[in-house]
């Protein structure tokens, strides 16, 4: 019995690429649920039934990683050692620092009770809204760069830095919005904390 892999991109059978095509990342997922299914596996010997019930596990969370281009940054990222930190307070990308003052000051004006702050909390989420936008454009720009870049070469080292930098960039305006959406709908159930 062979090993399987238990990297998520040698497991579907990709390169080691940002941008992948996800109709072939979808058609391989069920491709390999076919072929992996314990049910076919249930008259087979203990140690290849584990492995299906392993092989399945793996082709699942490979799959909601992939298929989703921050996770799959992350994941890659990771593997390739530059992996994404805790976001701390103290980690504010210096050209969010005025924005984020505002935003406490609108917040703690809100939790007091000045339900005249909605307004700005609504501009502060658009404007937000649009960073996370932008930042997501560059993230695809810097995705392209590193496929196009040689594996293992400085460029591609280089490239997975600033993806590093953009994605915990991201990360914090998507806390942002977060918590401006919470403070504007306090009956919505906090999000799964990020990981």
């Amino acid at each position: 019995m062979s090993r399987l892999p238990t990297n998520y991109f040698e497991f579907f059978g990709l390169e080691r690429k940002l941008v992948i095509d996800l109709d072939s990342l979808q058609k391989r997922f069920y491709d390999l649920s076919r072929q992996w299914h314990p049910d076919r596996f249930t008259r087979r010997p203990p140690d290849e039934q584990r492995e299906a019930l392993e092989a399945t596990s793996i082709l699942n969370d490979g799959y909601r990683t992939l298929k989703d281009p921050v996770r799959r940054a992350e994941y890659l990222l990771s593997e390739e050692g530059f992996p994404i930190g805790e976001q701390r307070s103290r980690d504010v990308p210096p050209e969010l620092l005025e924005e984020v003052f505002e935003l406490n000051m609108l917040l703690e004006e809100l939790r007091s009770g000045d339900e005249s702050q909605r307004p700005q909390l609504d501009r502060a989420r658009e404007t937000f809204l649009e960073m996370r936008s932008r930042t997501d454009s560059e993230l695809e720009r810097l995705f392209s760069r590193f496929d196009e870049a040689a594996p293992e070469s400085e460029a591609s080292k280089q490239v997975l830095q600033e993806i590093r930098g953009t994605l915990n960039r991201r990360r914090y305006i998507e806390n942002l919005i977060r918590d401006v959406e919470r403070a504007l709908n306090p009956t919505l159930q906090p999000a799964e904390p990020e990981l």
